[in-house]
């Protein structure tokens, strides 16, 4: 392990697939990558488990191909009514987020990289470096030293808190401002009925089915309500009868409150990747891709000694799935929006296969 005498390139703050994707990158750019993270192993998330085509391109190009359910496109449902829409650059794949997890891990480790059950607690910064303290099980541990680091630790941030880079979800315009929206998601054994990730939508949130495996669903459901599982399936009655009597065969798992807003991304030799650095909303599904384009855009600024040109390759990969996404909750939020989501896209099949594979296609 480096000290606070030594020096590694780039010290990534989180294990899951964001960090560890950064790490690969910087051993593609020729740099000494150290990750930490506080839990060890394999670990499981709440999560959609849908990568779209562009995403899964960017596992490919990291000699990453892990076994799920090939996705040939979206489909929204409601009251009896649908609309689909295919993808036209390639297959997506619906992962379990512990078959991706592992298999990132499995890499992370054929490249020799270093991964320590350790949790950063603060930081501080000069010219040529940042120095991290650290601890595990609540015991300090070492303080490490490193050029660059890039904190890629989920959507609740510690980094960005110490850094004191949140932005309040309610301030700002208000097509900026957010309700408070939680996801709950669990697996059902059962063999999967179609090839696209299907959104049901109700008067209050979405159930998002992605098959996983040939034998396992996964539902995922976004709201601002907080109830039990069963009690929001029930207000999806095509799905609850579709699944019928299959078993759940995975504990309940939840994340949230989605929205989480930043004043920038880079602080000085630090910057925020995936879900630290700002997240919209859940509903379009786009969070491990974009997590890879912006490992992938943070390290090339690392590399050129350039961490302000991240900014704008942040905004250029954001952007997308910012504007719909926020253009989307925005229409669904009221009640009488909602009900018209699946009509609109049933009768503008053009639009809606546009808008999806915009989110689809490769991030640049």
């Amino acid at each position: 392990m480096t000290d606070e005498r030594g020096t590694v390139d780039v010290l990534v703050v989180g294990g899951g697939p964001v960090g560890l994707a950064t790490a690969l990158y910087a051993v593609r750019r020729g740099l000494v990558p150290l990750v930490l993270e506080p839990r060890s192993g394999v670990i499981d998330k709440a999560c959609g488990e849908g990568l779209m085509p562009g995403g899964l391109q960017a596992l490919v190009d990291l000699g990453i191909d892990p076994p799920g359910h090939d996705l040939r496109g979206i489909r929204y449902l409601a009251g009896g009514r649908g609309a689909k829409a295919d993808f036209t650059a390639g297959l997506g794949r619906g992962i379990r987020r512990t078959t991706l997890h592992a298999a990132l891990l499995d890499a992370v480790a054929r490249a020799g990289i270093d991964v320590q059950v350790l949790a950063a607690t603060g930081m501080t910064q000069d010219d040529s470096g940042v120095t991290v303290r650290t601890e595990t099980s609540s015991v300090p541990g070492p303080a490490l030293r490193a050029s660059w680091v890039v904190a890629a630790d989920g959507l609740h941030s510690p980094t960005r808190r110490f850094l004191g880079l949140d932005r309040g979800t309610q301030s700002g315009p208000a097509y900026l401002r957010s309700t408070k929206r939680y996801g709950l998601r669990q697996h059902y054994r059962t063999t999967p009925w179609g090839d696209h990730v299907e959104v049901h939508w109700s008067a209050y949130g979405e159930a998002y089915v992605t098959p996983v495996a040939d034998d396992l669903v996964g539902v995922a459901v976004l709201t601002e309500r907080r109830q039990t599982a069963q009690d929001h399936l029930a207000g999806f009655p095509e799905l609850r009868d579709r699944l019928g009597d299959a078993p759940v065969v995975t504990s309940l798992r939840g994340a949230g409150p989605f929205h989480q807003r930043t004043t920038r991304r880079v602080a000085g030799r630090v910057l925020l990747a995936g879900d630290a650095s700002g997240y919209v909303d859940a509903l379009t599904g786009e969070g491990i891709s974009l997590g890879m384009a912006h490992a992938r855009a943070a390290l090339a600024a690392v590399a050129a000694a350039d961490p302000q040109s991240y900014e704008r390759s942040w905004r250029a990969a954001t952007r997308r799935y910012a504007l719909l996404t926020r253009s989307l909750v925005q229409v669904s939020r009221p009640a009488w929006g909602r009900r018209l989501v699946v009509p609109a896209a049933a009768a503008l099949p053009a639009v809606f296969r546009v808008a999806v594979n915009e989110l689809a296609r490769p991030t640049p």
